[in-house]
């Protein structure tokens, strides 16, 4: 029986992809995070093989063995093995042992040929396509997910019942707003009088309606750019940017003026009959120095309630007061 090759084994392709082969591992295990050009690498590979299956076929004994067709599966299945997630470098590496067979074998085998590259081609453009499918699935639960973390964020920054900042959300805002300069600050410390007898006298459902009607106010009584936050249960806490002084007081006058237009009935006692009322009391904001001033806008308002409600204090004003 003749011998299948006239050739030694070791060749020169087969040595360099022995070293090739080496280097690359040697160079995964030294740089794990170092990215290599896997178009680049798949091409070398491919054109090695190729040059391989070229020397061994020219000496073959016995050209009519399918030496070719079974060297092109087996280089099919290694690159497909290799480049599963990746139809570019999969095609590099067996494009030119695919057309390095078909020249040799002479249209012998062609379909065959053809039919085993088509295959993991095929396959594998498949599998990419599915894969980009899932990928973007996961991308998009993904987003969705972080908008509903943002969106339960941003709800627990929130008073559910007038839809203002609460404390949470107001201590967020703050400390936001004070890393810039946005000039002059005042704060506006405003409760609703008289507001635990409305409540006993006309139940909490009503309390309720009367506290979102007049957040509402408050909210429509400033500039967009204004915090608004419920303070506590009926105290509203007002930060007005870039304000001087007198801008301050118009703001809190149109604050106390539309409250005062709701026209929500509110008998405090027995003998007196008027309308749901607010007071105010008002206080720079220095030095970021929030703490400090909300305690001024606080004896602000205390001393606005005391001389008589539905009243508008500054705090500089608390001497001659």
């Amino acid at each position: 029986m003749l011998p299948l090759y006239n050739e030694r084994s070791l060749t020169a392709p087969l040595c360099l992809l022995f070293t090739v082969s080496v280097t690359l591992l040697l160079w995964h295990w030294r740089f794990p995070t170092k990215k290599l050009n896997v178009l680049l690498v798949s091409a070398l590979f491919g054109a090695l093989w190729a040059w391989q299956i070229a020397m061994k076929y020219s000496g073959l004994a016995d050209p009519g063995s399918p030496y070719l067709l079974i060297a092109l599966i087996s280089v099919l299945f290694i690159g497909s093995i290799a480049f599963s997630n990746n139809i570019i470098a999969f095609t590099l590496h067996s494009l030119p042992v695919f057309l390095c067979c078909l020249w040799f074998s002479e249209g012998e085998n062609m379909l065959r040929m053809i039919f085993s590259f088509a295959l993991p081609m095929t396959g594998i453009a498949i599998q990419n396509v599915i894969q980009a499918r899932n990928d973007k699935f996961a991308l998009d639960l993904l987003y969705r997910l972080l908008e509903e973390r943002e969106t339960l964020n941003d709800l627990s920054m929130l008073d559910p019942l007038t839809g203002l900042y609460n404390r949470r959300g107001l201590q967020n805002k703050i400390d936001n707003l004070l890393t810039l300069d946005n000039g002059v600050r005042y704060v506006l410390l405003l409760d609703i009088d008289h507001f635990k007898a409305y409540n006993d006298h006309y139940g909490h459902m009503m309390g309720d309606q009367a506290l979102i009607r007049v957040s509402a106010a408050i909210r429509d009584a400033v500039r967009s750019r204004d915090i608004v936050a419920r303070f506590g249960g009926e105290e509203f806490m007002i930060l007005l940017s870039n304000v001087d002084l007198e801008r301050a007081r118009l703001a809190a006058e149109r604050i106390r003026q539309q409250v005062y237009d709701l026209k929500i009935p509110h008998m405090f006692n027995e003998s007196v009959a008027t309308n749901v009322t607010v007071s105010i009391g008002i206080a720079p904001l220095t030095d970021a120095n929030i703490e400090a001033a909300l305690d001024q806008a606080d004896k602000a308002l205390y001393e606005a309630k005391h001389l008589g409600r539905n009243n508008i204090l500054f705090s500089g004003e608390l001497k001659v007061a």
